[in-house]
């Protein structure tokens, strides 16, 4: 589903070069739900917008759903971004002055999609995530966690075949954030292929899988010696 091979993605300026990912590698199979940790400023960021198409890399290859993505052009990767990709964002990114209905609607506009259809989709990802009494709401009207709903069903309206979610529950409190884990854990069960950038171990652990980035790279914690640091300082940390 998502296979990045010696990726590398280089900021270069005058005078520096600095390295976001290097030689990463990762494999995601479809159907799993895989979590990204890693201390900030590690690349977890940089690897969910080259996955969503939102920047491109520096080198080594990117295979999208069989697709290799290096050589296409900014059409084409728009169009597999709205076809293919649902996002999930921890500042909700819903247009404030548009409502709940309208602000799912938007990227399906530019597909061409038929008006009946739409409707039909919007109301259909509204009704999974409880929401569908508030079409006509508007941001600012709703609770952290109802605006994470909203986003969670504008990526659902397109059928994606791969959601990336970044910190989908960072802004939310303790309740909310297990409520929003459960409906991803929910649309895994359905088929979904999820990759979630997290911070919280709890909710890594709730994943079927971990990935582990530390300056720019995937490591292997159990063999990489940075861990036993790491772990020593949250350990003296928490004391």
């Amino acid at each position: 589903m998502l296979k990045m091979t010696h990726l590398s993605k280089v900021y270069r300026t005058e005078v520096v070069e600095t390295y976001a990912l290097r030689d990463f590698n990762i494999d995601v199979k479809e159907g799993e739900f895989v979590a990204v940790t890693g201390p900030s400023g590690s690349g977890k960021t940089t690897f969910l917008t080259i996955a969503g198409l939102l920047e491109t890399f520096s080198g080594g290859e990117y295979h999208l759903d069989g697709i290799e993505v290096s050589n296409l052009n900014d059409n084409a990767r728009s169009k597999i971004r709205n076809e293919k990709i649902g996002f999930i964002f921890q500042a909700f990114n819903l247009i404030p002055d548009l409502n709940v209905f309208d602000n799912i609607e938007v990227p399906l506009r530019y597909r061409g999609m038929k008006a009946a259809e739409r409707k039909q989709r919007i109301m259909e990802s509204l009704e999974r995530v409880g929401l569908a009494s508030r079409a006509k709401h508007y941001p600012a009207e709703l609770s952290g966690g109802q605006q994470q709903r909203v986003a969670i069903a504008r990526a659902l309206a397109g059928s994606p075949r791969l959601l990336l979610a970044d910190e989908p529950t960072g802004n939310l409190d303790t309740q909310m954030a297990r409520s929003v884990l459960e409906l991803l854990e929910d649309i895994h069960r359905e088929g979904a292929t999820i990759v979630m950038v997290t911070h919280d171990p709890e909710l890594a652990a709730r994943a079927q899988r971990n990935v582990h980035i530390i300056d720019g790279q995937v490591v292997d914690l159990s063999e990489d010696p940075r861990f036993h640091t790491l772990h020593v300082e949250h350990t003296g940390t928490s004391a």
